[in-house]
């Protein structure tokens, strides 16, 4: 994927999970280019579907034309940076992961993930023991919440998360 295509994802993804206006300045500070290029880049993310609106504290975005599926998967700890790279790689963005505990309920984290540096800061954050997979609480059992450009793409996912043995009927 080229950079500026990835970038995009970013700017896509940051819009849609943030709890508030994301100003341009914000946005080219946390992806290390100009409030040109932002705009430049949110012109063709509208272009793309994408339901981005300017306010007076920056971008809002209302709705996004990338479809979502939610997955049931079980696997082990050590299957989870080949789960996440594997979802990306084919074009998928993990939203979140969540699990049904039967005290708590459903346990949700949001989780952002479109890229394989995406995966490898998740990793790090687990590896480094500074944290545990959600899944930890369910026996290996959890959901992912998954968005992509199309359909097909999602079939996809799921096609590869059952060959893998990962996906869960029902």
């Amino acid at each position: 994927m080229k950079k500026s295509e990835e970038r995009r994802r970013e700017i896509a993804a940051l819009l849609s999970s943030a709890a508030k206006a994301l100003s341009g300045g914000e946005l080219s500070e946390r992806l290390g280019v100009s409030r040109q290029i932002i705009v430049h880049d949110i012109n063709l993310l509208r272009a793309e579907g994408f339901d981005i609106i300017s306010t007076h504290s920056g971008y809002v975005m209302r709705s996004s034309p990338r479809l979502e599926r939610v997955f049931k998967v079980r696997h082990t700890s050590a299957q989870t940076e080949d789960e996440l790279l594997s979802i990306v790689l084919l074009g998928g963005t993990v939203e979140d992961v969540f699990v049904w505990h039967k005290v708590y309920g459903k346990l949700t984290a949001a989780l952002n993930i479109f890229s394989e540096r995406g995966v490898l800061q998740f990793m790090d954050g687990i590896k480094s023991g500074r944290s545990s997979e959600l899944m930890t609480v369910t026996d290996g059992y959890h959901y992912h919440t998954v968005r992509a450009e199309n359909k097909e793409t999602l079939d996809k996912i799921e096609q590869m998360l059952k060959d893998k043995g990962y996906f869960i009927e029902g």
